[in-house]
């Protein structure tokens, strides 16, 4: 098959991480083009171009008259389906009508009436369905992709912690994502000075808008901001507990990792998260409630919970893979060009 992905966004998140992973997954046997705009690094450089296999064929597009530059991508690229990914991506392709089938990952929630325009959906949590009622397309029930992280030496899992101002005996809490207001970082640190753990360290991985804010909430060595990290996945094996304080989740890749990871998790009761630890064991808080948090951060280091090994299987991605071409293929058996 040609497939044609689309994504307008900028840096690199868990949205791009799932992109660049099914194209490099695809490209093998398939032509794969990913279509992206010409500002694509975001905070400290960080771009999904960075991630991808060499094979993929990359477009960059004018970020002020896209539709112009992704005409002449779908007329040399002759796609057999697109993918999109996020809003802007989303909206443009509904607005081009072309011939060949399309297809929209639903990484958060309807967000507008463009996503109801593609001949097809993919839903990677239940609760997206409640937008769908009057959708008339097909809705492909995929899960969010996880490539099994290698598991680190003990020697990189002390250096990691020592990163974190963390030493062995120390009881260290991490947390991973864009430093964004939606993501509840603030929250965390707010809960983690409250709790007033002895012996306990926070460290807080990613890179965003909201650094310089967080920053002055810290005032503690016990607090530690890494920013943007290219192997930000093996800090999860250095964590005694991951945290996801979102204000705002719908799902949480960075759950899954954590759990791969084989680290205890706590979450906000966001749309995701209250979803996946439904299945998977961890600790569920309320949204944006300061004390509640500091209280559950109280109990988990007063009885440190056990590291996991859960079956991910369904969401490793070959699985995911597997599922997506069949997607493309019924869409396109469905449509002739």
């Amino acid at each position: 098959m040609r497939i044609l992905h689309t994504l307008f966004s900028r840096g690199f998140a868990g949205t791009e991480r799932a992109t660049a992973e099914m194209c490099n997954a695809c490209v093998g046997e398939h032509d794969v083009a990913l279509a992206l705009r010409s500002d694509h690094r975001g905070a400290g450089g960080a771009s999904i171009r960075d991630h991808l296999d060499s094979r993929v064929k990359v477009f960059e597009l004018n970020r002020w008259l896209p539709g112009i530059g992704l005409r002449r991508v779908l007329r040399e690229f002759e796609p057999e389906i697109i993918h999109t990914h996020l809003r802007r991506s989303t909206r443009l392709v509904a607005r081009l009508k072309p011939s060949c089938p399309t297809i929209a990952t639903l990484h958060m929630w309807v967000n507008g009436p463009h996503f109801l325009r593609m001949d097809g959906l993919i839903v990677i949590a239940e609760w997206q369905k409640r937008d769908l009622a009057s959708y008339r397309g097909r809705v492909f029930d995929i899960n969010e992709s996880l490539m099994p992280a290698p598991r680190i030496t003990a020697e990189r899992r002390a250096n990691l912690r020592a990163l974190c101002g963390a030493s062995e005996d120390d009881f260290l809490i991490g947390g991973v994502g864009r430093l964004a207001q939606s993501k509840g970082f603030d929250t965390l640190i707010r809960a983690f000075r409250e709790a007033a753990l002895p012996g306990a360290k926070l460290a807080i991985v990613g890179a965003g808008r909201e650094r310089e804010r967080l920053e002055a909430l810290t005032r503690s060595t016990d607090i530690t901001l890494l920013g943007f990290r290219e192997d930000a996945k093996e800090f999860f094996q250095a964590f005694d507990l991951f945290v996801s304080p979102s204000r705002s989740e719908p799902l949480g890749r960075v759950i899954f990792e954590a759990l791969d990871a084989g680290t205890p998790v706590m979450a906000t009761r966001t749309q995701g998260p209250s979803e996946i630890l439904s299945r998977y064991p961890g600790t569920l808080v309320p949204i944006d409630d300061v004390p509640a948090m500091a209280s559950a951060l109280r109990a988990l280091a007063a009885d440190k919970p056990s590291r996991i090994r859960p079956d991910l299987t369904p969401y490793h991605l070959d699985n995911v893979v597997r599922e997506t071409l069949a997607a493309y293929r019924e869409l396109i058996d469905a449509k002739p060009r």
